[in-house]
């Protein structure tokens, strides 16, 4: 679960800090910046970025899932094999 929460939260910090940027470098642009512009540019930039930065975090958080997963499949082998006994 700490692993899901160090992903989400540099996520989210990664597209605030594009948000900020994009409304900076667009406000030095113009006299008006679209909002809904704004934050497409913003988010597409901070799911650019985080491929690349994150992807530690997101490894590890893969390898979580992945061992969770497995637990669980150990688990229902084993309740499968009661059933075949009984």
């Amino acid at each position: 679960m700490k692993e899901f929460v160090v992903y989400t939260l540099m996520r989210i910090g990664l597209f605030v800090a594009s948000l900020i940027l994009v409304f900076g470098v667009w406000m030095l642009l113009a006299d008006q910046v679209p909002v809904l512009w704004a934050i497409v540019i913003a988010f597409v930039i901070s799911g650019v970025a985080s491929y690349f930065l994150l992807n530690r975090q997101r490894e590890a958080f893969a390898r979580r899932v992945e061992r969770r997963a497995e637990r669980m499949q150990e688990r229902f082998e084993q309740m499968k094999s009661k059933e075949d006994v009984d």
